[in-house]
């Protein structure tokens, strides 16, 4: 699995908006001042990401973006799979693949499965609203004063 820019901000999209939940609209300059991303990339990922129903958008002077449903409900492992595609280490391992005359034979498969499967345990597991938490609790750590 490799995550590419387009993912990572689209992962840091998703989570600043989680913080963000109930507490209305946030602006495209905001957000990508937050994530420290450039605008104009930005723009497109939050188009990918409103066609892939994880963000909502409002048009006008007060407009911005928000999530398009609870944090709870959104899995790391679906922002990862709708932005960069399948997590699977290798083609071969990707439903339908027909490619390989040594498939069912192949020594390196049964590794590339177990990746697969504990990648996927992971990342399927998590979902945004855990993810508000730990930032939530690291902030809280960092903000000890005497």
């Amino acid at each position: 699995m490799r995550i590419t820019y387009k993912g990572d901000y689209a992962l840091k999209a998703v989570l600043d908006l989680a913080i963000h939940y109930g507490s209305g609209l946030v602006t495209i300059h905001d957000l990508a001042r937050h994530i420290d991303a450039p605008i104009k990339f930005l723009e497109q990922v939050l188009l990918d990401l409103k066609r892939g129903g994880f963000v909502e958008s409002r048009r006008g002077k007060v407009g911005g973006y928000l999530l398009a449903r609870d944090p709870a409900q959104i899995k790391l492992g679906d922002v990862i799979r709708f932005i960069d595609g399948p997590t699977e280490p290798i083609t071969c391992l990707e439903k339908g693949y027909s490619g390989c005359n040594d498939v069912y034979k192949c020594i390196f498969r049964k590794i590339w499965r177990q990746i697969s499967t504990s990648t996927s345990k992971i990342i399927d597991n998590i979902n945004f609203e855990d993810l508000v938490n730990q930032v939530r609790s690291a902030k809280e750590e960092f903000s000890y004063s005497i």
